[in-house]
């Protein structure tokens, strides 16, 4: 991770002065168990809480997915920001000054300039919109009946087909061909030149809940392909957190919004008065979009295509955000096949009437189960309230009562065997769960422990096990290390992610710090602090005497002194010597 140095006294004093569970119950509905709180993780999707949070050390650990950290860890996660930006957020929320000496915010200072870069961009694209040889964009926008007003209002643009124009631009005004590839804006040739991301395309600028535009999206004007090009992940955005327009839409005095699929549903939308509308950003709607549409509203209504793929992407977005506790409402997009045909042809009172006899989900579902099964015979029938009872299997009791008599009396069963489908559908479906999230909490374990952060974890299981455990122990019991340090170091590690943790820990230790996460994050990734976490609960399991803290160092010394250790993970060099060592301690033949 790249250095990014605030003193640790300041860091500790701000964990001091926070409150994890104020900080997540900002993102989290949190609920009280014994000494920890619990509730839907925000970073996978999930019906039963796994989401636990812990006042006492000020941290939280994800159960399903592995996800761990402290509230800074939590806070760079949820509002996609570096360490140094979080810190500052939540210094202000604490009241606290940041420090004048010993805080290296040259990675904030990066992203400063790519936004500074962006706002530029935009205003270039948006010039050339204008200007009179483009005047065939200009015109786009007026065919789709867009006034200057809304043109202006959402900062519209063009970017011209010449390959240098906005990277000569930008470079006139002193931003670097650094700065301008990792803001997306510059694409880098063969010959290490640079040229414009975008060309001979209408722009839609992506403005996040600060103001801030932090990427762009741009649509050919003819029938060429691709149709659509998308600004990449920046250290300034991520498409999978991304939501157009709500910058506007959650200054709206209902807790509603309306999502479409695309730029233009929502600006027609926002043109004829409805200001509530909004898209999710990039191929497949999120766990993290979710989070952040459940921040601003109650009650969703989705008004996606009415096609094929239109289908495909409600009931995806149904099953994410049936996490969030919202209200969700599913619109009938009769009469077009997007929000902008409907405005464009009927007006806003057909869109709103729309709006007015839109089914809630289970409806939805039903009605969509109803379109796949011919109900005129009797096998069609039963194929149908078959599934029908899978759908009702996951409602809400008095729900699932109201429409299992609607059924029953709709096809002419009994309500009672109706039920039983369900009983049985309940269960089945609770294996199936169940045995899903199991495996999934094991994938995401042995992930989170090996795949992603320490890949010499699995070919030197003993004394990865044994690194652990010491680190655990150490940083519940910060006695044991003072008792031990003279018997072992950081060196006597065969991992080198394990080795950076107890390297930092030992740190923390001599220098009178906390060992709690909260120092950790600093220096390592929200996605390294998952195995940091993971390991630091380990502490709960384990006997946490000398004893134990012994043995693994013994473990330790006699994989270094000549034990059995994967010369997969050692350098040519490292594997002369270790086999070196082991021949002269063999006796002579």
């Amino acid at each position: 991770m790249t250095a990014v140095k605030i003193s640790r006294d300041y860091v500790q004093a701000l964990h001091d002065r926070l409150d994890i569970e104020d900080v997540v119950s900002s993102y989290v509905s949190l609920k009280r168990t014994g000494r920890s709180l619990k509730g839907l993780c925000p970073f996978h999707n999930e019906k039963t809480p796994s989401f636990t949070v812990y006042p006492e050390t000020k941290s939280f650990y994800c159960f399903g997915c592995q996800a761990s950290g402290d509230i800074i860890s939590f806070t760079m996660r949820m509002e996609n920001l570096d360490y140094v930006e979080a810190v500052k957020q939540l210094a202000a929320r604490a009241g606290m000054p940041l420090p004048e000496e010993g805080f290296d915010d040259s990675l904030s200072k990066l992203r400063m300039r790519i936004l500074s870069a962006n706002r530029e961009a935009a205003k270039f694209y948006n010039a050339q919109l204008f200007a009179p040889q483009n005047s065939e964009a200009l015109d786009y926008f007026r065919e789709r009946g867009l006034t200057k007003q809304t043109i202006t209002h959402f900062g519209l643009g063009y970017a011209p087909p010449g390959w240098n124009l906005l990277t000569d631009h930008l470079k006139s005004l002193g931003y670097s061909e650094h700065e301008l590839v990792l803001a997306d804006l510059a694409k880098r040739g063969r010959n290490n030149s640079v040229y414009d991301a975008f060309r001979n395309r209408v722009i839609y600028p992506i403005i996040d809940l600060r103001g801030n535009v932090v990427a762009f999206g741009a649509r050919v004007t003819d029938d060429s392909k691709p149709k659509y090009l998308n600004t990449s992940d920046t250290p300034v955005y991520k498409k999978g957190n991304g939501v157009f327009a709500l910058n506007f839409a959650k200054n709206s005095s209902e807790k509603k919004l309306v999502l479409v699929e695309g730029y233009m549903d929502v600006i027609a939308l926002h043109q004829a008065g409805i200001t509530n509308a909004v898209a999710c950003l990039g191929t497949a709607f999120t766990t993290e979009q979710a989070n952040l549409l459940s921040r601003y509203a109650d009650e969703i209504y989705i008004c996606y295509d009415n096609d094929g793929a239109g289908k495909k992407a409600t009931a995806r977005a149904l099953s994410v955000l049936d996490k969030t506790g919202l209200r969700i409402k599913v619109v009938t997009m009769e009469g077009g096949k997007d929000a902008d045909e409907i405005i464009r042809k009927y007006g806003k009172e057909r869109f709103l009437s729309l709006l007015g006899k839109s089914g809630n989900e289970i409806e939805y579902k039903l009605n969509s189960l109803l379109s796949e099964h011919n109900v005129t015979t009797d096998d069609g029938k039963v194929k149908y309230l078959t599934a029908a009872a899978d759908v009702l299997a996951g409602c809400q009791p008095i729900d699932r009562d109201i429409y299992a008599s609607r059924l029953a009396k709709e096809f002419g069963v009994s309500k009672e065997s109706l039920s039983e489908q369900i009983k049985y559908a309940q269960s089945r479906l609770r294996k199936q769960y169940f045995a899903e999230k199991k495996k999934a909490v094991n994938k995401a374990a042995t992930d989170v422990f090996e795949g992603r952060n320490n890949p010499e974890r699995k070919a030197n299981l003993k004394a990865a096990n044994a690194e652990e455990t010491l680190i655990a122990s150490f940083m519940r019991n910060p006695d044991f290390y003072r008792k031990l340090k003279d018997e072992f170091s950081p060196d006597d590690y065969v991992t080198q992610f394990n080795k950076r943790i107890i390297t930092l820990l030992i740190e923390l230790i001599e220098g009178g710090f906390s060992t709690d996460l909260s120092m950790f994050a600093q220096e390592f990734t929200p996605a390294e602090m998952d195995t940091v976490g993971k390991i630091a609960r380990k502490g709960d399991t384990l006997a946490n005497t000398l004893n134990e803290c012994r043995d693994c160092i013994k473990i330790l010394k006699g994989l270094k002194d000549g034990g059995v250790v994967d010369v997969r993970s050692m350098s040519d060099e490292e594997y002369l010597r270790a086999f070196e060592k082991l021949r002269k301690k063999k006796p002579t033949e």
